[in-house]
């Protein structure tokens, strides 16, 4: 199973994929991660404490009782420097970041997942980075169909997810959770959300649809997905499901 989950940041697209991590490993018996390091500042895999393992990290979030694990890989300090950085340096940077999550080496594994990836740096980097815009080079448009194209010809059978919320749902977790340098503001909540629902209608992934989070738990999310995953299962996930439930 080969997963990219996209959608405006407070729209759980984070809080979601632990949760599908957690039912791959109960239904098919596998251990399934997601790459969740897209949004600027928070490019790097978390920072586990001494003591820490990353399922109690996991934990701890889900119970409301820690921060998301993706936003912990810099230190505050390393984050403003990151910041700091030209649009020039970060459009390089996150150029081949992208570049070395299509690499053949990753499409070996039976699962390759990431949350954000080449939709947000679409959505995001014009709005927010200062590059990618429209007619520039490496126009962030062009590039996701690009990469689009990519995962095409080594993993067809990824499935693109698109979880929205309201935009007035948005801008209350906004403002009842701010994120630790968080990206998205208030007043550019429905311009964004517009622009996700744009490039989830461009990609060229045959493989999608969306989770609408406005009104459900995580738990019903989650629901919503394995129902929805079923018509995209490949036969060697399905086999899995299979032999471990009759197990």
């Amino acid at each position: 199973m080969r997963l990219i989950l996209v959608g405006c940041e407070y729209s759980g697209t984070s809080t979601l994929g632990y949760h599908i991590s957690r039912w791959v490993n109960e239904a098919l018996g596998d251990d399934f991660g997601f790459h969740d390091h897209w949004q600027i500042p928070h490019v790097g895999h978390p920072n586990i404490p001494e003591g820490k393992t990353h399922d109690e990290m996991i934990d701890d979030f889900l119970a409301g009782k820690g921060i998301d694990p993706s936003l912990t890989g810099h230190t505050d300090e390393e984050n403003r420097l990151f910041l700091a950085l030209s649009p020039r340096q970060k459009e390089s940077f996150q150029r081949y970041h992208m570049e070395y999550h299509v690499a053949d080496t990753f499409y070996e594994d039976p699962h390759h997942n990431q949350i954000g990836f080449h939709i947000n740096e679409a959505v995001y980097a014009p709005r927010y980075y200062g590059y990618g815009g429209a007619g520039e080079y490496a126009d962030r448009s062009w590039y996701a169909r690009r990469v689009d194209a990519d995962i095409m010809h080594k993993a067809p059978d990824s499935v693109l997810i698109h979880v929205k919320a309201s935009a007035d749902a948005i801008k209350a977790r906004l403002k009842a959770n701010p994120h630790p340098f968080g990206l998205v503001q208030e007043e550019d909540v429905e311009g964004v959300l517009a622009e996700f629902a744009q490039h989830f209608e461009w990609s060229w992934l045959r493989h999608k649809f969306e989770i609408d989070t406005t009104n459900a738990t995580p738990e019903e999310s989650l629901a919503e997905f394995v129902e929805k995953i079923q018509p995209h299962l490949i036969e060697t996930d399905r086999q899995k499901i299979m032999y471990r439930r009759g197990q």
